[in-house]
């Protein structure tokens, strides 16, 4: 089947940003007596939304907190995270000519459960944006990944009938799957360039 439209996830897809958004919370959380290991980290908190991760973590404190005192917090969440990756930029190597090669063929889309205010500067900056026809934020769906509606949104956007999806968390796999689209799993950003190529190969538009 040739896909014609490749919708990519961005914490664990185009960026390693998951030490970033795990340095942040463990420092915010920190001022209410709560410290995230990293396994813990790995396996409650990757691939969801801010919210569910500060509900989980909010059962975790003694006695439990009431989670929106966590998530008044969240400005300064993405202040910091923002912050941070600007700093760093933690992108695979070749992004840029990857999507330049890429967004003639097949219409380019990023679809996250991130806010806008903490991606949409960063993928200006690595100069993406310029090769996005459509992006799916946080705020821009009711039910989050792993629902299908953040995907389903995107295909919607570009008139998508046989997008790829890209993902890299359990959660964003169960909702490509769940929108009825093909998903190419990874398990880091380096990888994606040589498994694109790979699976793309023989299905490139003539």
């Amino acid at each position: 089947m040739k896909h014609d439209a490749l919708l990519f996830d961005f914490d664990g897809v185009l960026v390693d940003s998951e030490p970033v958004h795990y340095q942040c919370w463990n420092e915010i959380l920190s001022t209410f007596g709560l410290s995230l290991g990293w396994e813990a980290w790995s396996a409650n908190c990757i691939g969801v939304s801010d919210r569910l991760m500060l509900e989980r973590m909010s059962r975790q404190l003694t006695p439990p907190i009431d989670v929106e005192t966590l998530y008044e917090t969240y400005p300064r969440k993405k202040a910091r995270f923002l912050e941070l990756m600007e700093e760093e930029m933690p992108f695979f190597d070749g992004v840029e000519a990857l999507f330049e090669s890429l967004h003639a063929d097949y219409s380019l889309a990023v679809v996250t459960s991130s806010g806008r205010s903490e991606v949409e500067p960063i993928l200006q900056k690595a100069g993406l944006n310029r090769f996005l026809k459509a992006s799916v934020f946080g705020g821009d769906v009711t039910r989050l990944k792993p629902a299908p509606d953040p995907y389903l949104k995107a295909a919607q956007m570009l008139n998508a009938k046989h997008p790829l999806v890209i993902e890299d968390s359990d959660a964003g796999e169960q909702s490509g799957l769940a929108a009825g689209f093909a998903v190419l799993r990874v398990a880091t950003p380096a990888e994606v360039p040589s498994r694109l190529a790979s699976l793309l190969g023989s299905s490139r538009p003539k």
